[in-house]
């Protein structure tokens, strides 16, 4: 199957990052299916690296979307964002955590696992994701979405904004905050 177009990108960000669960991620040889992402909303969100406005490191951001915003954490893990909404509107989607279908030997629960597993760097910022070695494809299948607060962050950590396949074994591991507020928030059955 192609890749998913530019208009599957350009709406709102908690869609888009909704509608990325169960895709699947490919680079090179490699395949995984995405089982875990978070939302970031842009200017309005604390937790957001665009939250103080247009950088050179944000740039990509705020360009057209379904392109790849990649950067470096704590000087050693890289993590890959998916940039939603139309140009000019900040917001970006975070993949969490992979299954691993092809070409992976590494553990892929985690963003920086992920992004070392599938051979993900620096060099793909800005990448164009419907086109070029790295891309989302489309996946036929039904499954139960979990949502909690996103994890490992300082700010506006209380928002539902993670989105997770329920019973994946290769979601990464919540925090305990995060699984208890989970326990309180509705579930939803995509098809």
């Amino acid at each position: 199957m192609p890749p998913l177009n530019r208009a599957f990108y350009a709406r709102p960000t908690v869609d888009v990052a909704r509608d990325l669960l169960g895709k699947i991620l490919r680079h090179g040889r490699a395949s995984a299916r995405i089982v875990e992402v978070e939302a970031y909303l842009g200017e309005n969100d604390a937790a957001a690296h665009c939250a103080s406005g247009l950088t050179r490191r944000t740039r990509v951001i705020f360009g057209r979307p379904g392109h790849a915003y990649v950067y470096l954490i704590y000087g050693m893990h890289y993590c890959l964002n998916i940039v939603a909404e139309p140009e000019g509107v900040a917001g970006c989607v975070l993949i969490r955590a992979v299954e691993p279908l092809a070409g992976i030997e590494l553990p892929a629960n985690g963003p920086g696992k992920l992004t070392r597993a599938l051979g993900i760097t620096l060099e793909h910022y800005g990448s164009d994701l419907t086109r070029g070695p790295l891309t989302i494809h489309p996946a036929r299948r039904e499954l139960e979405i979990g949502i909690s607060p996103r994890i490992g962050i300082r700010k506006a950590v209380d928002l539902p904004l993670r989105f997770f396949i329920r019973g994946n074994r290769f979601v990464s591991k919540s925090t305990a905050r995060a699984a208890a507020h989970n326990q309180d928030l509705a579930r939803d059955v995509i098809r």
